[in-house]
């Protein structure tokens, strides 16, 4: 498995949630790492993206409200989704570009919001 990603689950409309995702030693250099959102009959979106230097991109759907953060020393990115919504509802994948430009996803993990 080349994207472990943990965290998801249930919370309320309001709540807070963080995901996580390391990258394996196998994929050797990495340029961007981020979060996409699918839900049922909807193309995957993109959440938010940060670039190995530190440089962030949010969707509109979810700035002030999540911030992504990275750690290199340990090949992880993190979100954390704060005043959750039902409409965040979905299955969240994490996403890496490699130096070759070759992108790489994650199995999935389910982030349902009630209200």
């Amino acid at each position: 498995v080349q994207l472990q990603a943990s965290g998801g689950g249930l919370a309320q409309a309001g709540g807070s949630l963080r995901l996580s995702c390391a990258a394996s030693e196998s994929i050797s250099e990495i340029y961007f790492m981020g979060w996409y959102r699918q839900v049922p009959g909807n193309e995957r979106e993109l959440v938010a993206r940060i670039t190995n230097n530190g440089g962030t991109y949010y969707g509109d759907s979810v700035k002030g409200r999540f911030a992504i953060s990275r750690d290199n020393t340990k090949r992880t990115v993190y979100l954390q989704m704060n005043s959750l919504k039902p409409e965040d509802t979905g299955v969240y994948y994490c996403h890496v570009r490699d130096g070759k430009l070759t992108n790489i996803w994650g199995q999935g993990t389910q982030v349902t919001v009630s209200s």
